[in-house]
């Protein structure tokens, strides 16, 4: 089913966009919450907040990207329950990894980089910056710091070795610094 026509179910308020959301984006939402949370059930709490929210927000909202609003809903919802789970120390080492790699180059702790995205100042000016980059150090930058996929991952899905992978993000990170402190930002 096309996004538009769950869309177009979901705004006439009909449990069978809410069947054809789960059926279409269940892999794609899986993906993202299982980077950032370590356990299945956690994961599946997530996609379940998902639905629920994407159901509660449409309408009076109307996504053009049905993908991308669910890819926000779901990774915003993860990072939540992540922050829930860090204070009993349970938490995905990989997401806190990239979370951190990213922070050391930019001068963020850990702990405010989250603060520090949700400013739109800085959203802006990340997206900016991206946009000057080589499509593949784009693509890299954002399967590192927004899905949080592992170096190895990104390697093998771009065919390249996990040193140019590795290469590229501190290259990047460097010149984002440079970048946000040019602009007066960080």
């Amino acid at each position: 089913m096309e996004e538009q026509e769950i869309i177009d179910l979901l705004w006439q308020r009909k449990e069978e966009g809410l069947t054809a959301l789960q059926e279409n984006f269940k892999a794609y939402c899986g993906k993202i919450a299982s980077q950032v949370l370590s356990q299945r059930e956690d994961v599946e709490e997530c996609l379940n907040d998902t639905w629920l929210k994407a159901w509660q927000a449409i309408p009076p909202e109307r996504p053009q990207f049905l993908r991308a609003y669910l890819g926000k809903i779901v990774k915003n919802t993860s990072i939540n329950k992540l922050k829930m789970l860090k204070a009993k120390k349970r938490f995905s080492e990989g997401f806190t990894e990239s979370v951190e790699e990213l922070g050391e180059d930019l001068h963020f702790s850990s702990d405010n980089v989250e603060e520090h995205v949700n400013q739109q100042a800085l959203v802006d000016a990340l997206n900016q910056f991206l946009e000057k980059q080589k499509k593949e150090t784009r693509v890299f930058f954002v399967r590192r710091y927004f899905y949080h996929d592992e170096i190895q991952e990104i390697a093998k899905a771009f065919q390249v070795t996990e040193s140019k992978v590795k290469v590229s993000l501190h290259r990047t990170r460097q010149a984002l610094a440079k970048y946000l402190k040019d602009e007066g930002i960080a």
